[in-house]
């Protein structure tokens, strides 16, 4: 990597500082308030024992997920969509981009005929919303299956989770690849791109997007590499989080 320096200070290879407030939230079976540099996301889990009726009796359970922006979220004042009459585009790919990632990590047999709702609420927008929305929602998943656990709707020896999940953006700025984009450089990207990576490295998902000049495999290449390891901090993290320690 080079020795550029960021306008935040950091080098091209560097998050910002991440941060996972687990049990935020008294009243979700799970929760977690996750920043990514000034970007904050309050992530719920809500345990449901019981399943869709297109899944009952089927011996399995169900992750779901809903993504939503506050109105002062970002620096104009946003409608709710609740008032505007219908869910935009955005929110909703957003939405099933959470659901896909955390199913990608859960055994839906071992999960039982139970229900877990995920609400990714933007509490303050400054890029990177649904790559911080995915590394949170993990952590709140994972402590709403241990309180359905404690409450005896999942066995007790049952693995739901077979491995984490995050989520980090890259992108491509004045020819150079960078980790983690703030706002202020992911408008300014020549190529755009999310990548969501479990615990062991493996890929989930992997949305990229030439903005301005197309990219060729070797920045690929090291766009990819940029966001494994830029996961594999976040697995760290949210590892330190589950032990009950520090995340700062």
């Amino acid at each position: 990597m080079t020795d550029i320096t960021r306008a935040d200070g950091r080098s091209v290879d560097q998050l910002r500082p991440i941060t996972i407030e687990r049990g935020w939230s008294k009243q979700a079976e799970g929760s977690a308030l996750i920043s990514f540099g000034n970007t904050k996301v309050l992530c719920t889990a809500s345990f449901t024992n019981g399943v869709p009726r297109w899944l009952t009796g089927k011996g399995k359970g169900w992750i779901t997920a809903e993504y939503a922006m506050l109105p002062r979220a970002t620096n104009d004042r946003n409608d709710r969509e609740s008032v505007k009459g219908k869910v935009g585009g955005r929110t909703h790919e957003i939405s099933r981009l959470i659901g896909r990632a955390l199913r990608a990590v859960v055994d839906t047999k071992a999960l039982g005929e139970n229900t877990i709702v995920i609400d990714c609420d933007v509490l303050q927008a400054d890029g990177g919303t649904r790559t911080a929305a995915i590394t949170g929602a993990y952590v709140a998943l994972a402590d709403a299956i241990e309180w359905g656990r404690g409450k005896k709707f999942i066995g007790q020896k049952a693995q739901v989770l077979f491995d984490s999940v995050s989520a980090v953006s890259v992108g491509i700025i004045d020819g150079e690849p960078m980790l983690d984009l703030a706002y202020v450089e992911d408008v300014r990207a020549e190529t755009d791109m999310n990548v969501v990576v479990t615990g062991r490295g493996l890929f989930v998902e992997v949305q990229g997007t030439a903005e301005g000049a197309p990219f060729d495999k070797r920045e690929l290449d090291a766009l990819l590499e940029l966001g494994v390891n830029g996961c594999a901090e976040l697995r760290d993290i949210q590892t330190a989080a589950l032990a009950g320690e520090a995340t700062a």
